[in-house]
């Protein structure tokens, strides 16, 4: 009787969903009426699942699998946001949430305060990076994940809470009592003169009220007696498209076309236009970018270079030129569309022609050259679609060896600071502190009972060429040959550790500057040995230079 009920109640909410859409589309070959029929279809198959399934089923996981498969034939930015990850969806929008500013990670069978960030409640309350914790509100959360302690270390702003925290240095375990705020985490975590004339901003967001934050740089930059900026976009992976074309707007006159929106609906269709007056049309600008660089730090380098305000320096950036509306769909839950795609000064729209087919590290793969298309700059340079923003001088990252990146990830390099805090009480000095030999040596020996362990690009070679001389026959007869080949080329931690001393002391010496100095400490270091803002801000010095790459060719 139970089921004969649901039954009808699931047959005639479908009967009232495909009437709704049907009713005005006789027409089998409408839209409407294929939308309704696939419609009818979807919620038969979840009616009778429901009804008859030998056992229990989930209906809203099922519902959730099915909408998310479903966008997933669209592209990776059509996404739908259930009630639950709304929080997250606000954070990503307004860079702001309640709680007490710091990042954590798991640490054994309990959590460690991986980074606070400087000025708010965590740090302000004497927590330090190391800090083991171990307890919340009298609640244990050993074996808890990541995830579950983060939910339970946010809530609203103003209400307190009880951590039971075991010391770094001390090892005393000790309660500490935190009030949440909102946390709203900076757009521009450090700017700064960087050479005698020379500003530098680093721009790490598009959030709510960003532009204010790079505007108030530029100034104090100017106020300071910086003649040129360099403004690094590098890893800024974009937000509100209002607060580009704000950040385009200090460079730039009034009434100057910075975007342009065309969608399948007219509504979102739209030309955004510089609003206020500049801060300095003349001082000059180089903008810096990478793969990371996405959306809305693609309108900003994009403008700069079609209007040749600004020289852009590093690696294509990702190619993100479409634009989401978000769109409710009951029960706190919205669906994140793409409705638009956006086209910068020159005419171009920098979306990558292939959603699928990237680069390792998220960049534009090759685009053939039939498929893209030449535009001009307004000095008359030539410029082209296809795929991302393309540097006007182009300067490659040094790639990091797969030891940094193993140490790095299995978090060994902040369990070594972590020792090195405890026995070090001094504090280092942002741009000159070098670590010892001696300390390095001592971290080689504090990894000798560690696991670790990495697979290099010539180890996948060398395994690809010994299978490839099995297939051929010829492996008995260089069997010895290939055995001298992998010992010389095959990677050895013991033999790593030496080879790429240097670069891994940069990371232990980067990590312990943040432990004193917070993040605009580690970005402040990065500046010295950076090679990409190295050449930046040799181009922000010779003004001719940068005239001249900006010139009509």
């Amino acid at each position: 009787m139970k089921n004969a009920k649901r039954y009808a109640a699931f047959a005639f909410i479908g009967v009232a969903l495909f009437a709704m859409f049907s009713f005005t589309s006789p027409d089998k070959t409408s839209p409407n009426y294929n939308f309704a029929k696939s419609l009818e279809i979807f919620f038969n198959v979840l009616r009778e699942i429901n009804v008859f399934y030998v056992d229990q089923v989930k209906s809203e996981d099922m519902v959730k699998t099915a909408i998310n498969e479903m966008l997933s034939t669209l592209d990776p930015y059509t996404t739908y946001i259930p009630d639950e990850d709304m929080e997250d969806f606000e954070f990503m929008t307004t860079g702001q949430y309640g709680g007490m500013g710091a990042l954590i990670r798991k640490s054994g069978n309990y959590i460690e305060i991986s980074e606070p960030y400087e000025s708010f409640p965590a740090a302000n309350a004497g927590l330090v990076a190391g800090d083991l914790l171990v307890g919340i509100d009298g609640k244990s959360i050993e074996k808890l994940d990541v995830s579950k302690v983060s939910a339970m270390l946010k809530g609203k702003p103003g209400s307190k809470m009880q951590l039971r925290v075991v010391k770094l240095r001390s090892k005393d375990t000790i309660n500490v009592t935190i009030t949440r705020q909102v946390i709203r985490i900076p757009a521009v975590p450090f700017y700064g003169m960087v050479k005698d004339k020379v500003g530098y901003i680093r721009f790490t967001n598009f959030t709510t009220d960003c532009s204010k934050e790079v505007k108030d740089a530029l100034v104090n930059l100017k106020k300071q007696g910086a003649t040129s900026i360099v403004l690094d976009l590098r890893g800024n992976p974009g937000g509100l498209l209002t607060e580009a074309v704000k950040v385009v707007n200090l460079f730039v006159p009034r009434g100057q076309l910075v975007v342009s929106t065309k969608g399948k609906i007219k509504e979102f269709d739209a030309t955004y236009k510089t609003e206020t007056e500049p801060v300095d049309t003349k001082i000059p600008l180089v903008v810096m970018v990478n793969s990371g660089s996405a959306s809305a730090s693609e309108i900003v380098s994009g403008a700069l270079q079609d209007l040749d305000r600004a020289v852009v320096v590093g690696n294509r950036t990702f190619g993100k030129g479409l634009v989401q509306t978000t769109r409710p769909v009951g029960y706190n839950s919205q669906v994140k569309i793409t409705t638009a795609k956006y086209y910068i000064p020159s005419g171009r729209c920098i979306q990558a022609l292939d959603y699928t087919h990237r680069n390792a590290d998220g960049s534009v793969g090759n685009v053939p050259d039939s498929l893209i298309t030449a535009f001009k700059t307004k000095n008359g340079r030539v410029v082209y679609d296809g795929g991302g923003i393309t540097p006007d001088v182009k300067v490659d990252l040094e790639q990091i060896s797969k030891i940094s990146i193993s140490l790095i990830g299995r978090g060994l390099i902040s369990d070594y600071i972590n020792e090195y805090y405890v026995k070090h009480t001094e504090v280092p000095d942002i741009r000159s502190f070098k670590l010892a030999d001696a300390d390095y040596d001592e971290f080689v020996k504090f990894l000798e009972n560690k696991e670790y362990d990495y697979t290099t690009q010539t180890d996948v070679l060398l395994k690809q060429l010994e299978e490839a001389a099995k297939r051929d026959k010829y492996y008995a007869h260089a069997e010895k040959e290939l055995e001298v080949l992998k010992k010389q080329l095959s990677h050895d931690k013991k033999k790593d550790l030496v080879l790429f001393k240097e670069e891994i002391k940069s990371y232990l010496e980067d990590e312990l500057i943040g432990r004193y100095h917070y993040q605009r400490g580690k970005i402040e270091r990065s500046l010295i040995t950076d090679p990409q803002v190295q050449q930046a801000l040799k181009l922000a010095e010779d003004s001719k230079k940068a005239e001249a790459l900006l010139a009509k060719k």
